[in-house]
């Protein structure tokens, strides 16, 4: 069976989890004798096509996007223009079984392949955009992105969600056959992540803490919904109950400017910092060296971030009976 993946984002161009779920779905199926095809975007700095682990990924060149919505809303259109053609042009070298697509970012163009393939079309919804306005969608853009999943899910032929709660939603809010949609949990890879140094621990760890001091994590992407403002609102009496408190805000976002604005007029930035994106390798040192992780988000359809912390802190975990290397 040969399958066509589309997604906005694949490694090593990461936005944010669907990256890493797409990128680890494309190589579980490969293992298991698919022939996976992805197509995705990338820059001058990425190849127009090669072959990674046995999947095919293919990629449109598009310029970076936009921070603001109506203009990333628009931003979203060209780049379905650009990989319907690309994809046209893979598709006259293959034949598809099955067109997989990755939320309403890349409707458009797997709607248009799907038929003209005349192939199966599964559409996978990460989350959705009634469930991060709180069902506040009548108003452009939200409305039009609701617009777009609330149709690309009824068209599909199949629709896969990462939870039972994001299952019963799509159900509920697109009115989708209770038949048509099946859950696939997301995962992690333990193998993904390593045990760390312990002296390189100890070096990051003394960035942001004494030892003396507590640390708290707050980690994803720095957006509304994710509700860091309210982890921010909080800090200053937890400061002012345990004034031995540290905190480090990882990750970046459309937020990121309020945030950093909110948190200067709380008055926290003598007590912490914002380390903006970081890669993995960092990501999981802060897990391991973190004494709390926050998740505050105001919707999240599986809450992959807590459970990350939970294996991280296993992984990287002393032998027992070993005490920790920092107060705790």
């Amino acid at each position: 069976m040969r399958v066509l993946v589309l997604s906005w984002e694949y490694p090593p161009l990461i936005e944010g989890g669907l990256a890493r779920v797409v990128h680890k779905q494309a190589e579980g199926l490969v293992e298991r004798g698919l022939e996976v095809h992805v197509l995705t975007r990338g820059s001058e700095e990425h190849p127009i096509a090669e072959q990674v682990n046995g999947v095919h990924v293919h990629r449109v060149r598009e310029p970076t996007r936009p921070a603001e919505l109506n203009e990333f809303v628009a931003w979203v259109e060209r780049m379905n223009s650009d990989m319907l053609a690309a994809g046209v042009e893979v598709g006259d070298s293959f034949d598809f079984d099955v067109v997989h697509g990755h939320d309403w970012l890349v409707a458009n163009a797997c709607d248009h392949l799907a038929r003209r393939f005349d192939a199966p079309l599964v559409t996978t919804i990460h989350a959705t955009e009634h469930g991060r306005h709180q069902g506040w969608v009548d108003k452009h853009p939200q409305s039009y992105i609701h617009g777009v999943e609330r149709w690309i899910t009824n068209r599909s032929d199949r629709v896969l969600a990462c939870s039972t709660f994001m299952r019963e939603q799509i159900v509920d809010v697109f009115g989708v056959p209770d038949d048509q949609v099946e859950v696939i949990p997301n995962g992690i890879d333990p193998e993904d992540i390593r045990p760390q140094d312990d002296t390189e621990l100890r070096r990051l760890r003394a960035e942001f803490a004494a030892p003396d001091e507590s640390l708290i994590l707050l980690v994803g992407r720095l957006v509304f919904e994710k509700g860091f403002q309210f982890a921010l609102e909080a800090l200053p009496r937890i400061i002012e109950r345990l004034p031995n408190t540290r905190f480090v805000v990882a990750g970046s976002g459309t937020h990121e400017d309020e945030l950093r604005r909110q948190a200067r007029g709380l008055g926290l930035m003598e007590h912490g910092t914002f380390v903006g994106w970081i890669g993995d390798d960092v990501l999981h040192s802060l897990y391991a060296i973190a004494d709390v992780c926050v998740v505050p988000s105001l919707y999240e359809p599986f809450g992959l971030c807590a459970r990350s912390f939970r294996t991280t802190r296993s992984v990287c975990a002393f032998a027992p009976g070993t005490p920790s290397p920092w107060p705790r």
